[in-house]
């Protein structure tokens, strides 16, 4: 399989920042950068690095983002709010010199990553800058403020793309960029996330499956706090593979926030950096099964930069760039000097978690005795029927 990677990364893209003690550092994109360049993913040929970043302009903000909210973001960039504006001004989104062109860049990141794969000269994109999913039309929100993967994603549509697909696996819901394409039924959201009943935003149940004329192109997987690398990998298998299937996807844009991670300050599930892993190495591998590998693939949240993020967001890229590493590969010694110095943490000796994942292909047989099978059959039964399968092949 062809795996041409346009790797984005600009250390202007670290404008956007809300300061010392907020979660969203841009620590996170240089750790991983400088882990990147560790393992020598950009010296092997078919990996060209995209730098020299333009913030988007206005009319491609306008797509997306109505003319109010931009102007709000526009007033609040010289680092000043008297008062919430849109969701600006708050403890989530403080506001910030430049905010706007910052915000702008990273939304340019992600239209140079899908701009590079439309050139034909790539298969893949990363700009794990990029994943601020939470932004709405008319609001700032969690700690977005433009949301990049619904402008890269309106930026394919406009190119003529008729079939978009985009799969969120950050343990936060998806919420802005299904609001943006929830009545859209070109394009396909797919959302597995904590509970709304235990983390933020408090959205994403699985009955919400598309607006009119576009059901069944909404996909929300809810997971109760707590879900293990084992069950998180039997709710995408039962449900993401067939959904893709069934919906057939000309272009895949992915949100590879790496937040499900068991040591993760700011969520309750439990993954390991091996499920994280697992997961991109299963989007790539759909990619090439449907839209001839026609993939973007967009940072997002993630807390724990000294131990998880570099890790998580390395292995995303090396397995972009069609060279996986193994997660039993040491982590390079100079690499760990790095974390310690600016943590005071000791970074893990390995490249996972020395976990031993069990795959299992998913038979279509759901346990009525089993929480996490209830919850994997409330998503299909929402949305299967909308694309012609069946909810439950084999009936409770």
């Amino acid at each position: 399989m062809s795996c041409r990677l346009a790797y984005v990364f600009d250390e202007a893209l670290a404008a956007y920042d809300f300061g010392r003690e907020h979660p969203l550092s841009p620590i996170r994109q240089r750790l991983t950068n400088a882990l990147v360049h560790e393992f020598g993913i950009l010296e092997q040929d078919n990996v060209s690095e995209v730098t020299h970043i333009k913030p988007v302009r206005g009319p491609i903000l306008r797509r997306t983002h109505d003319d109010d909210y931009i102007a709000a973001v526009t007033a609040c960039s010289d680092g000043v709010t008297t008062a919430e504006m849109r969701g600006l001004g708050t403890p989530d989104v403080p506001v910030f010199l430049d905010m706007h062109r910052a915000a702008s860049l990273i939304c340019g990141a992600s239209v140079a990553a899908v701009e590079s794969v439309l050139t034909g000269n790539f298969d893949h994109g990363v700009n794990i800058s990029g994943g601020l999913h939470h932004a709405m039309p008319d609001r700032a929100a969690g700690f977005c403020v433009y949301n990049d993967a619904s402008i890269a994603i309106q930026w394919l549509l406009d190119a003529g793309f008729e079939r978009v697909a985009y799969i969120d696996v950050d343990a936060h819901h998806g919420d802005g960029v299904q609001e943006s394409f929830y009545e859209d039924p070109r394009v396909m959201t797919i959302s597995i996330h904590e509970s709304g009943r235990s983390l933020f935003p408090g959205t994403g149940p699985a009955s919400d499956c598309g607006g009119p004329g576009a059901e069944g192109t909404c996909v929300n997987i809810e997971l109760r706090a707590a879900t293990s690398d084992s069950d998180w990998i039997r709710a995408f298998e039962a449900v993401v593979p067939d959904a893709i299937a069934a919906f057939k996807p000309q272009f895949i844009v992915s949100q590879q926030g790496c937040d499900s991670h068991r040591n993760d300050p700011l969520t309750n599930l439990m993954l390991s950096v091996d499920a994280q892993r697992w997961s991109y190495e299963r989007i790539h591998q759909l990619s090439h099964e449907h839209c001839d590998g026609k993939w973007v693939a967009l940072g997002g949240g993630g807390y724990d930069w000294p131990e998880v993020v570099p890790r998580a967001w390395t292995h995303l890229v090396a397995i972009a760039a069609g060279n996986p590493i193994a997660p039993d590969t040491a982590v390079p010694q100079s690499f760990r000097d790095l974390v310690f110095e600016l943590s005071g943490v000791e970074s893990p000796e390995t490249m996972g978690d020395g976990v031993h994942l069990i795959i299992r292909e998913f038979d279509g047989h759901l346990d009525p005795m089993s929480q996490l099978d209830r919850s994997i059959l409330k998503t299909r039964e929402a949305v299967f029927p909308h694309l012609g399968l069946k909810a439950d092949p084999h009936g409770f």
